[in-house]
């Protein structure tokens, strides 16, 4: 099977350094307490903590501070309160941008969002003014240790959209509803070395852009990551 690569979406993601990897723990964090506290605390019974779950083990995210975060949301002492708030808008060069946060000050998250788009070069958009652009599917992305051909056969039988050979390892896309299926059925035919493992959107078409203004595209990207009630930023630059 081929396609167009998906893995330059979540490539500079995956080549974090230690403090990036932190900020990364704090934000999977946010993410897991909610949806620990606006369902039940057992991930077999909550499909969302699941999927959040599968997303932190796929970064490395200890035990621990997995737990700690589930069990932060069952506290009677937590008063934290997040809310979940998209913001959408154009990059430099007309590159659709998506922006997913988790905030206790939307007036606040979106300040710091519209700063950085406008400093770039871009504007905020609308609500639904680039989402249609996208579509929400399960991205699992395996480690290049595994023998292709084999890989390949096994995948042919699993209910997936597409499969992709990548320099680094091995992507496989596939609907939303059966992300947890395919990743159960890979894991009982062996395969469990993920590097990325998550529901996320991914554009139906990819934008080129000259060098400067790619540029000036990545240091955006790096401002909206850095800004803490960022919890994913998607867009369809062709990196």
């Amino acid at each position: 099977m081929s396609g167009h690569s998906k893995w330059s979406t979540i490539k500079r993601k995956k080549g974090a350094i230690d403090e990036q990897r932190s900020k990364i723990f704090q934000k999977l964090a946010k993410e897991l307490y909610v949806a620990a506290k606006n369902g039940d605390k057992d991930p077999a019974l909550n499909a969302n903590l699941r999927m959040v779950i599968e997303k932190a083990k796929a970064e490395n995210m200890p035990k621990d501070k997995i737990e700690n975060a589930i069990n932060k949301a069952s506290s009677k002492n937590d008063m934290e309160n997040y809310d979940f708030v998209r913001y959408e808008g154009y990059g430099p060069g007309g590159v659709a941008i998506i922006v997913d946060c988790l905030t206790d000050n939307k007036n606040r998250t979106a300040s710091f969002v519209r700063t950085a788009l406008t400093k770039s070069g871009g504007n905020l958009g609308t609500s639904n003014s680039v989402a249609y652009l996208f579509e929400r599917k399960g991205l699992l992305i395996l480690d290049s240790c595994y023998e292709e051909d084999k890989l390949m056969e096994d995948v042919l039988d699993l209910d997936i959209i597409d499969f992709v050979k990548e320099e680094d390892g091995y992507s496989i896309e596939c609907s939303y509803d059966n992300f947890i299926e395919i990743k159960d059925k890979l894991e009982n035919l062996g395969y469990n070395k993920f590097i990325t493992s998550e529901i996320t959107l991914l554009p139906n078409s990819y934008i080129s852009l000259d060098e400067e203004k790619q540029l000036k595209f990545l240091k955006l990207l790096e401002a909206l990551e850095n800004i803490d009630d960022v919890q994913n930023v998607y867009h369809n630059l062709d990196l």
